[in-house]
């Protein structure tokens, strides 16, 4: 399932016990709002006399209001809480919280808004984003059940300075189809075409090839085209990371695994393995095996190509599943150049651990955990994800959900998500709460796709949580990789498409050097040190 990127895009993960104790004043406890005392503490209503708030919130389709959107009306009769909404595109979405934030001018909470690890700590360290320590204790205990059962999602959601700032994405970790799968690939073309599924690179090179040039779909034009993704090039890296023994200590700081037999970080983009496997990648680009917009793409704009159907290969939620398209059935994980074979693009279940921020401006902090943990039990996260019973999906004898025909066979001719979204909001993969197997729905092929990929998943003991920096650390460490990120994806781009020669890689490397790079390399060698130490 790719809403890890959700980018596949998506993910973070620290301190010892105690951690819900912590909190934001002098004498060590969150002081009661004025309001506490109308909070219920169990049940709903939360409230009893009705309230409303102020938020902001990433929506991946422009079509949606909010404000008249059948999740947060049912949501509001439950809660007693009404609440305003400001929304925008996901495309817009870090120009517009980026202004609130700089200008003042923001909401009570920001929702779906996957505000970063190093604005957490930023504006939690400034008192504009609220502590949630003492509320969670008190007040979720959805998710404080979440942070006891899974003590890595509790180091990962913890800052350096102890406090927790926001409610993330988790993606179950019993939950296999969330945590690693593989592209897709048209079995009627390798069938029409006597070929067999890729196992190795030179495999899937010759098998993109002949998708492209030798008319696998019968009607006679040279329409056929080889891999493709909406979500950007990092979703073909990410597969491929494994294969060339890249991340294997997982993809929770991406960037970072250890060199050989030590326990000391390397910094993968400038390894010969990631030049490797751009290499390779750069080889499917050049010979018109890999969409040629995969830098500037978006997913909602290539979604109207991928479903044409002439796409041999692609990095995406199963087709089947969001166009309809038949044919697709999950590619082999790949050997390498050194017989690797292994899916390492993998983290513990967290996400973006910015997902619902509460700011100082929050009249209600306690009604609103109260109100956001409610996603992180079955009964929200069933309603969040399947909707409505008789509306959106059916329940059978044994208790399983799917979505009626009228979403998953939408008569209009839209597809899953467009359909789900006339009822909710979760396509895209902006939100906060937990995804599990029996409220998340995924079709079969899907579930044959992880099986198919479960073999070789690395070992969850080996994926090391997000490095957590102190306020100091997360200045120096934003400074340099500001620009460094930058010029790691350029450059990336560059070599892909033949804009820069290969001949320069030292060059590369060495630029990045100048850039501060091994700086950071120590600090975040001190941020990995300290949480051995914390265990």
């Amino acid at each position: 399932m790719k809403r890890r990127y959700f980018s596949s895009v998506a993910a973070t993960l620290l301190l010892t016990a105690g951690i819900l104790g912590a909190c934001s004043s002098e004498e060590g406890t969150t002081e009661k709002s004025a309001n506490a005392d109308k909070v219920n503490a169990t049940g709903m209503p939360i409230v009893d006399e009705k309230i409303q708030v102020d938020g902001f919130a990433a929506k991946f389709f422009a079509s949606q209001d909010w404000n008249k959107l059948m999740l947060w009306e049912e949501y509001e009769k439950i809660s007693n809480i009404e609440v305003n909404w400001n929304t925008v595109q996901t495309e817009g979405l870090v120009e517009k919280r980026n202004l609130m934030l700089a200008s003042g001018d923001y909401p009570e909470f920001f929702f779906a808004s996957a505000v970063p690890k190093t604005d957490l700590i930023k504006y939690g360290e400034q008192g504009v984003f609220l502590p949630l320590n003492d509320y969670i204790d008190k007040y979720a205990p959805n998710f404080k059940k979440i942070l006891e059962e899974y003590p890595s999602v509790k180091q990962g959601v913890t800052m350096a300075d102890g406090h927790i700032y926001g409610f993330p994405a988790i993606y179950d970790p019993e939950y296999d189809v969330l945590r690693g799968d593989t592209p897709w690939i048209r079995k009627d073309w390798l069938n029409k075409l006597n070929l067999k599924e890729p196992e190795t690179l030179d495999e899937l090179y010759k098998v993109l090839k002949a998708f492209k040039e030798q008319d696998p779909n019968g009607n006679g034009k040279a329409d056929e085209l080889g891999w493709g993704t909406g979500w950007g090039i990092n979703t073909m890296i990410g597969y491929l990371r494994g294969t060339y023994g890249l991340n294997k200590q997982g993809n929770m700081n991406i960037n970072l695994d250890f060199k050989e037999g030590t326990e000391e970080f390397r910094f993968i983009p400038t390894t010969d393995e990631y030049k490797e496997l751009i290499t390779f990648l750069h080889k499917l680009y050049k010979e018109g095996l890999i969409n040629k917009d995969v830098f500037s793409t978006e997913p909602h704009v290539f979604a109207a190509e991928e479903s044409k159907g002439n796409f041999g290969m692609l990095s995406a939620v199963n087709p089947l599943e969001t166009q309809k398209l038949k044919g697709y059935i999950g590619v082999p994980v790949l050997e390498g150049p050194t017989g690797e074979r292994v899916i390492n693009d993998m983290s513990n279940g967290l996400g973006n651990l910015g997902m619902f921020v509460l700011t100082d401006k929050a009249k209600n902090p306690e009604a609103m955990v109260r109100w956001m943990d409610h996603f992180y039990g079955d009964e929200g996260s069933k309603m969040f994800f399947m909707g409505f019973e008789g509306v959106t999906y059916e329940e059978d004898a044994e208790g399983n959900l799917k979505y009626l025909p009228e979403i998953i066979n939408n008569q209009k001719g839209l597809n899953q998500d467009q359909a789900i979204s006339q009822y909710l909001t979760w396509p895209g993969g902006y939100y906060p709460g937990i995804v599990k197997e029996k409220y998340f729905p995924v079709i079969e092929s899907t579930f044959e796709n992880s099986a198919k990929a479960k073999p070789y998943f690395m070992k969850d003991e080996d994926i090391i949580p997000g490095l957590n920096y102190t306020l100091d650390e997360n200045d120096k460490v934003s400074a340099i990789m500001t620009d460094v990120q930058t010029y790691v994806d350029e450059m990336t781009a560059a070599f892909i498409t033949g804009k820069q020669d290969f001949g320069k890689w030292e060059d590369y490397k060495k630029t990045l050097d100048k850039m501060g790079l091994q700086s950071y390399l120590e600090t975040a060698q001190g941020a990995y040190d300290r949480m051995q130490k914390q265990k």
